[in-house]
C-alpha cells in the first residue's frame, strides 16, 4: 500500500521530511561554528540564516526556535567562535 492514497501518510512524510531537513540544517550550522576561526559577527549572520531556513521549514514556529535551538547556538558562539576585537583605551598620564 503506497503512500500516495492515503492523506494522513502524506502528511507523515512531508513533516518527517521538513523534521529531517531542519536536523541538517542546524548539524551543519553547529559543525560549522565548530570548525572556529569564525568571528562572532560571522558565526551569528551564520545563525540567522540558519533560523531563516528552518522558519521557511515551520513557519510560525520562531518561539520554538528562540526556546529550544537558540541557546544551543548562543553555547557555541561562545565556545568557538572568536569575539569581536576589543578597543584598547589608552591610559592618562598625570
Amino acid at each position: 500500500m503506497g503512500t500516495g492514497s492515503d492523506p494522513a501518510a502524506v502528511a507523515r512524510a512531508e513533516e518527517q521530511r521538513r523534521a529531517d531537513r531542519l536536523r541538517r540544517t542546524v548539524d551543519v550550522a553547529c559543525a560549522l561554528l565548530r570548525q572556529g576561526g569564525l568571528t562572532r559577527g560571522e558565526g551569528e549572520v551564520l545563525v540567522a540564516l540558519a533560523r531563516e531556513q528552518v522558519l521557511k521549514l515551520f513557519p510560525g514556529r520562531s518561539d520554538v526556535f528562540d526556546l529550544v535551538l537558540a541557546p544551543r547556538f548562543a553555547r557555541i558562539l561562545d565556545e568557538f567562535c572568536q569575539p569581536p576585537p576589543g578597543r584598547v583605551l589608552p591610559f592618562r598620564r598625570a
